[in-house]
């Protein structure tokens, strides 16, 4: 293969589906009155998680989404924030809730997770969203898995019966992207840092999605001629410059598509948090 990859543009695709979003709301709004409400909950100071909280809280009100961040103090107890989802649960108004990770150490994430409503957990996180993506059934699924697939829907004619690679088995983008590679026909493999022969996994995959959260661990010449990949990760070097978890330099060079970083998984992963807030409203509320 000669020259470089097509890069995809996930900042071009977020603007799409934002766009696609903002319409869909202003017609709901026309017909109806009524306009889908986010709700994010900060609890704590955390400088990155202010960061991600108030892009979250501009792109919704953007769309036309009515917009709400709850900020508490990192002193809040696991009772109060606790009571603060019973009080958006029951909220007829609320149809999207997302509680920023990470939490403070004191809180346990996984007890607040199980307490969102399913149906209002835009983070698709809950157990039984879990379940049910597992399932192959309709569920809320992860923001970033979802953003994954859209790219590579965008991307290639079809994924029926390519052969797929995911390095990395969390709960967050790992475990949900394989799950909807197969509901897609796709054939997987779930790879990891103790993968034996990991380079000879990933020269046989036409999709490689790197989630292992370690730089440019993935070398280009690792890359089946031609393949498309999809890198999620987002790893901060000494000299503060973001990259992913792989080699871009080199892979440009081989694979048939990639996305870069940043300028591809992170901005679809907004988009599809305002995605999933519409989808929780049609259930939620017809």
């Amino acid at each position: 293969m000669t020259g470089e990859a097509r890069i995809i543009d996930g900042k071009a695709a977020a603007a799409a589906l934002r766009a696609e979003i903002g319409r869909e709301v202003a017609a709901i709004k026309a017909i109806s009155g009524l306009v889908p409400g986010l709700h994010v909950v900060l609890v704590g100071e955390d400088p990155a998680s202010k960061v991600y909280v108030a892009s979250k809280e501009k792109l919704a009100v953007e769309v036309g989404m009515n917009s709400v961040a709850h900020r508490l103090p990192a002193e809040t107890s696991e009772a109060e924030l606790l009571a603060k989802l019973a009080e958006l649960n029951a909220d007829d108004g609320v149809d999207g809730i997302l509680v920023q990770l990470p939490l403070p150490k004191h809180i346990d994430t996984g007890r607040i997770i199980d307490a969102i409503d399913p149906a209002k957990d835009v983070d698709g996180l809950h157990p039984i969203n879990a379940g049910l993506l597992a399932g192959g059934k309709n569920g809320l699924v992860p923001c970033t898995p979802l953003g994954c697939m859209l790219l590579l829907r965008q991307t290639l004619p079809s994924l029926s019966g390519l052969d797929a690679v995911v390095i990395g088995r969390s709960e967050l983008v790992g475990r949900p992207v394989a799950q909807l590679l197969l509901q897609a026909d796709c054939t997987v493999t779930i790879a990891h840092s103790r993968t034996r022969d990991l380079p000879g996994v990933i020269s046989r995959a036409d999709i490689v999605v790197a989630a292992v959260g370690r730089p440019r661990m993935i070398k280009g010449d690792w890359i089946k001629p031609g393949a498309t990949v999809i890198d999620v990760g987002i790893n901060r070097l000494p000299d503060g410059k973001l990259t992913g978890d792989v080699d871009f330099t080199d892979a440009v060079k081989v694979a048939g598509a990639i996305t870069p970083v940043p300028g591809g998984v992170g901005p679809m992963t907004i988009a599809c948090l305002l995605k999933n807030t519409l989808t929780a409203f049609h259930a939620w509320r017809g």
